[in-house]
């Protein structure tokens, strides 16, 4: 196999050091970014980091594997644009559980333009919690992002105005159980006061208040200091992100369905927030799989919505450097 892209004459290694950087962008919960990349002269793989992983909010990893997946898309996109086309090997050996993903069998391919302009839609995507407009999402733009949910092997639910109230209810129930447990507050605390960590939710991303919304929000035990306009979630759209199993690939292949549905709707000017406090509770992460008539198991509620264009954008959450969660040693001197 040919080490060198004919088209760049660029080292193999260069495009795989790249798409390991470019993931970082990804979103992960509480931004805990929980992965760890080993660039190899032919392959790239992805290990979880369980020293980053929510003890007391995931006990089962469940959030952290699907944090992984979302940073294993993104690297997968960046791949693309740069004209490579891997071959994912998802969980390759069970005797090393950490390792989520091996990219090999590298063949270039020709630069791929969805997947270049979805790279440029892995710097603006944010995390606005504050209400949406009351703006409709295009039946279109909703139909375009659950396709591509699908495409990677799980499913959208687009909930109706019954099943929103429902969410809204386990949602509300969710947040009394976590307030009301001293690790799970002693870890949300943790995760949103890491100033200069590079990881974590600093107060300019947190709303200053508790929007007033169906279907509230997280309570992150703080307030923020992102203003909160008028808006309601009235128009907003909720799904549920969910599968047919419930194990550690599902929850892979969830986190890179999130990543593309996010990617996708960024590029569609549509505004997407995770609700993952309704899984973290075993009660109602069950309401959730009532609302899916028992079909399938959730992973992640979903807000989409069209963002209020009278409010500037949140600012983006920090970012651990390349050097912390991409290990090049053994490539060291073969890359640009």
């Amino acid at each position: 196999m040919s080490q060198e892209s004919p088209a760049s004459d660029r080292p193999l290694t260069t495009a795989l050091v790249e798409a390991a950087a470019t993931a970082g962008h990804a979103p992960s919960v509480h931004n805990t970014q929980p992965w760890q990349w080993r660039v190899l002269p032919e392959a790239l793989e992805l290990r979880m980091v369980r020293a980053r992983q929510l003890s007391a909010a995931d006990p089962q990893a469940r959030l952290l594997v699907l944090s992984c997946g979302t940073a294993l898309h993104h690297a997968r996109v960046a791949l693309a644009a740069e004209g490579w086309t891997p071959v994912v090997e998802r969980l390759p050996d069970p005797a090393e559980p950490e390792l989520l993903a091996r990219l090999t069998g590298l063949r270039h391919t020709g630069p791929d333009a969805e997947a270049m302009r979805l790279v440029q839609c892995m710097q603006v995507r944010q995390t606005d919690r504050r209400p949406v407009s009351d703006e409709p999402v295009p039946d279109g733009a909703v139909e375009e992002i659950a396709g591509v949910v699908s495409a990677e092997g799980c499913r959208l639910e687009i909930l109706d105005a019954d099943q929103v109230l429902e969410l809204a209810a386990a949602a509300s129930r969710a947040g009394v159980v976590e307030a009301e447990d001293p690790e799970t507050r002693e870890e949300l605390d943790y995760w949103t006061n890491r100033a200069d960590t590079g990881t974590g939710l600093p107060a300019e991303v947190l709303p200053e208040q508790a929007p007033q919304t169906t279907v509230p929000g997280r309570d992150f035990g703080r307030p923020g200091s992102l203003p909160v306009g008028p808006g309601h979630d009235r128009a907003a759209v909720y799904a549920v992100l969910h599968s047919d199993e419930d194990e550690p690939e599902n929850w892979l292949r969830a986190g890179e369905a999130l990543s593309a549905a996010w990617l996708t709707a960024t590029r569609l000017g549509v505004s997407m927030v995770p609700l993952s406090g309704v899984v973290e509770v075993a009660a109602t992460r069950q309401t959730l799989r009532q609302l899916l008539a028992g079909l399938g198991f959730p992973y992640l509620a979903l807000r989409l919505g069209i963002a209020d264009p009278n409010q500037a954008g949140p600012p983006h959450t920090p970012r651990l450097a390349t050097e912390q969660v991409v290990d090049t040693s053994a490539v060291r001197g073969q890359h640009d």
